[in-house]
């Protein structure tokens, strides 16, 4: 049995323990934060132990693995501090705020021996997973376009106070925070980018990061792409992936495949359910969590199994990154 500790104990640890909750082999046992008042009321609604800070979360014997769940400008250090004492680690996203800091965390890992999975449930999605397979089949044939839009609202209360919308701890706004899932599937799905230009600018919001963005992208395999990015879009809609190929094409809202077409012929397809992401940031559904998390737990078992490590939650921050660095 593998003992869990999530520190931070903010809005998305509420989705970590839903999942370890639905894991053989896994148990959450404690938390910490910065904050004492927020780890007490995590632990009492939880029925587990409250440690006094970060350090005895590290010091103890008992814990065997950590969910990191801190703001985005704390990933990095923390989980180089959690690998070297010996713990797993369970990083959200994104991995860390640039890709110097990801190669810092890789190689912690190569060193210490321990394993790590960056927070990319969306991968899980069973028809995610059947489009990956449509995909590496070449269903689609040769693949010609894709696009994926990402036109959220946030209110300007959602900034106030906050660590989100700083370069400090935010290190980007519609494309590092709320569209990171999907330029991970869209990276994942797509695989390498060749080449883009983009054009990236705050239009609403007063904050230090980008509020919109658009991508245009080669991908290496040949086909072109679009990405579109923001938090100012009212009042904010489901995110869509669109892939076209030669022999047909696919198309997503959110993780649900909603329509799928082969050869001419319409295949069956499940019905969308908004989940409301698109102007909150709550996350409702903690399914994906308990499928990454309960893949990470085999792993750590001996299992081979696939959980987004090191390598995969450093593809996303890289090719954002990109996007922000080839501005036109």
């Amino acid at each position: 049995m593998l003992n869990f500790a999530i520190y931070g104990c903010g809005v998305i640890s509420k989705t970590h323990a839903a999942a370890l909750q639905d894991i053989a082999g896994a148990q959450l046992v404690a938390c910490a934060d910065f904050n004492p008042a927020a780890a007490e009321s995590f632990a009492q609604v939880n029925s587990i132990q409250m440690l006094p800070d970060w350090n005895a979360l590290l010091e103890s014997p008992d814990i065997d693995a950590v969910c990191i769940c801190t703001p985005s400008g704390t990933h990095a250090p923390l989980a180089i501090e959690a690998l070297n004492a010996g713990k797993h680690v369970v990083l959200e996203k994104p991995m860390a705020l640039n890709t110097a800091q990801c190669d810092e965390i890789i190689e912690t890992v190569q060193r210490t021996g321990r394993k790590i999975t960056v927070i990319s449930q969306l991968r899980t999605s069973p028809d995610i997973i059947r489009a990956k397979e449509l995909l590496e089949r070449g269903d689609l044939g040769k693949v010609i376009m894709t696009q994926l839009h990402m036109c959220y609202y946030r209110p300007d209360t959602y900034y106030q106070g906050s660590w989100r919308g700083t370069k400090e701890m935010d290190g980007g706004g519609a494309l590092m925070n709320q569209g990171i899932h999907g330029v991970d599937l869209l990276r994942y799905l797509m695989g390498p980018v060749k080449q883009l230009k983009s054009v990236v600018r705050t239009l609403l919001h007063d904050i230090e990061v980008e509020d919109a963005a658009v991508a245009a992208l080669e991908f290496e395999c040949g086909a072109i792409g679009v990405i579109t990015a923001s938090t100012a879009t009212h009042p904010g809609y489901d995110r869509e992936i669109k892939i076209y190929g030669t022999r047909g094409g696919m198309e997503f809202k959110e993780d649900k495949l909603i329509r799928l077409v082969l050869d001419g012929v319409e295949q069956p397809c499940g019905e969308f359910v908004s989940a409301g992401a698109a102007n909150s940031n709550l996350l409702l559904d903690y399914r994906g969590h308990a499928r990454q998390l309960d893949a990470f737990v085999r792993a750590i078992g001996g299992e081979n199994t696939r959980y987004s490590d090191h390598f995969d939650g450093r593809q996303a921050v890289e090719l954002i990154e990109t996007i922000y660095r080839e501005t036109i």
